[in-house]
């Protein structure tokens, strides 16, 4: 097995040594293997560097698997704001059990009774659901979404008959 040891040298770059240590089962774990040892330097903005990629990689950042925190809808309605002084409508929650069919018309209706519609309705969407149907709507692809038409046909394709 190979195991890094660091040590900081004076204000200098930390050393490293890869060791292999043998643990055969009758041996004494932790004693050097032979002729199995490197010595190289690396400077702290390397160590900052290798901590920064291991970080990346344990959440995912930058694989196409992981979009966190990323909108389901375009750029082209993501600049599009709520009118002014508009507060939002205690919408009812959907789960994915129930009519879907209905809590979309009931959402429909909600929605332009507070003053707002068209492609507004996309980014007020997420609101509205909870459970799997939360979990539908977090897992889109990032800017797949470009219409309330669009947000709508998607939703009942996966909820409307299962």
């Amino acid at each position: 097995m190979k195991a890094q040891v660091a040590k900081r040298t004076k204000k200098g770059p930390m050393e490293v040594r890869s060791e292999a240590f043998e643990d055969d089962g009758g041996s004494k774990k932790g004693s050097k293997a032979q002729n199995d040892s490197s010595l190289s330097l690396i400077t702290a903005e390397q160590i900052q560097e290798l901590i920064t990629n291991v970080v990346k990689t344990q959440l995912g950042v930058g694989s196409q698997k992981s979009h966190l925190r990323t909108k389901p809808y375009t750029k082209r309605i993501d600049p599009l704001r709520m009118p002014y002084g508009y507060q939002p409508p205690k919408f009812n929650q959907f789960d994915g059990r129930g009519n879907p069919k209905q809590h979309v018309t009931h959402f429909i209706k909600t929605c332009n009774n507070a003053g707002t519609g068209d492609d507004l309705l996309v980014k007020q969407y997420v609101r509205t659901l909870k459970g799997i149907a939360f979990d539908w709507y977090t897992d889109l692809l990032p800017e797949s979404i470009d219409s309330w038409g669009q947000m709508e046909q998607k939703f009942l394709n996966r909820f409307y008959n299962t």
